[in-house]
């Protein structure tokens, strides 16, 4: 089902709005689960790939980008006329041409979306800065 997903985002609608990013990251934001079928990386990487592919052909000079949300246990998914090294994350995050990492990381998951017990913090620990999660991102020429 993950790869129909992907597929399926080449005939969507994005809204193109480069006075408006905010709007662009609600209307174009998906959020995509691996469901109990087995998926490769290499097969996603493909899927984005073709996908890519098919956008080109109607939109240019948007950024397609995706990365694994831990915290909900999903890929995300968008398209934003900003610039890959200025997209709307309220972290730090480092953009990658390589999409099989995070595609692995995404999929290797055993439990998405669940945090153990142990890894849960009180409001007491000291803040600590996560690193930069990587965001897979390829403007579309």
């Amino acid at each position: 089902m993950l790869l129909t997903w992907i597929a399926e985002l080449g005939a969507e609608e994005f809204l193109v709005e480069p006075s408006d990013p905010q709007a662009e990251a609600r209307h174009n934001t998906w959020s995509l689960s691996a469901g109990p079928v087995a998926v490769t990386p290499g097969e996603v990487v493909a899927a984005f790939d073709a996908v890519a592919g098919v956008l080109a052909g109607r939109l240019t000079g948007v950024t397609l980008y995706a990365w694994h949300d831990e915290q909900v246990g999903a890929l995300r998914v968008s398209v934003s006329s900003l610039a890959p090294d200025a997209l709307l994350f309220g972290a730090a995050y480092r953009p990658t041409g390589d999409l099989a990492p995070i595609a692995e990381a995404f999929l290797s998951d055993p439990h998405p979306g669940f945090v153990p017990w142990e890894e849960l913090e009180t409001g007491e620990a000291e803040e600590v800065e996560p690193p930069p999660f990587a965001v897979w991102a390829r403007v579309l020429p």
